[in-house]
């Protein structure tokens, strides 16, 4: 798989002095309204503000992330040019406010994820060109556990890839009622719910056509 960067990216990588970071993008919901939310960590230290590849737009977005050690770990993601459904873990710490503030303050259901990789030149401290995505997708899952004395208890977010939006079934039914609210005058299945029960009649008998069994004469090849 082939990728468009930078030529800043370009010229810092054949010089092999870059070194990367992750940043990761919340898009969550306020349970009071419903209106969105964001928050963005990234895996260094100390508040970044850094330009991305907006997945959406395809366009250079500026955001600002916060690297207290929040963001412990990011699950090998492939990069892949087809509709694969992916799946992917990111490990938060759960001893940070700004996680459980997030976590627990928040409707995070199918909350949107982005992941971008920033390229940083050591020498100037300076990103090499806007971040690449590298991952858009939904929270499928949180797991918060509750760890013992001394030990390690990060959260567990558990993200599938946007392109699962496009293995679910429609929900909506083939009724009139379903049809108008997309045109109003749309009369396509406005008999959808009674030509079922409709019988048609043939000839001078009024009623359902009735079934017969008809036998072949043995030997004589004509119907009995």
């Amino acid at each position: 798989m082939t990728r468009s960067i930078s030529e800043q990216a370009y010229n810092a990588l054949r010089s092999g002095s870059l070194v990367d970071r992750d940043f990761l993008w919340f898009q969550v919901r306020r349970y009071s309204d419903g209106s969105p939310v964001y928050d963005g960590m990234w895996s260094d230290v100390g508040d970044y503000t850094a330009q991305v590849i907006d997945p959406d737009t395809g366009g250079i977005a500026t955001r600002s992330y916060v690297g207290t050690f929040t963001l412990v770990r990011i699950s090998d993601i492939a990069l892949v040019s087809n509709l694969t459904v992916q799946t992917i873990t990111i490990d938060l710490a759960q001893c940070s406010g700004r996680v459980n503030d997030l976590l627990r303050g928040y409707d995070c259901k199918q909350g949107i994820v982005q992941i971008h990789r920033g390229l940083f030149d050591p020498a100037t401290r300076e990103q090499a060109g806007p971040a690449l995505s590298r991952f858009y997708g939904l929270i499928d899952d949180i797991k918060i556990p509750t760890p013992k004395a001394g030990e390690d208890g990060p959260v567990e977010i558990i993200c599938t890839s946007h392109t699962q939006e496009l293995t679910r079934a429609s929900s909506d039914t083939r009724s009139d009622a379903s049809q108008r609210r997309r045109g109003a005058t749309d009369k396509f299945y406005q008999d959808v719910a009674n030509v079922g029960d409709r019988q048609h009649f043939w000839g001078r008998t009024s009623g359902a056509v009735g079934s017969s069994t008809r036998s072949v004469t043995a030997g004589g090849g004509g119907i009995g």
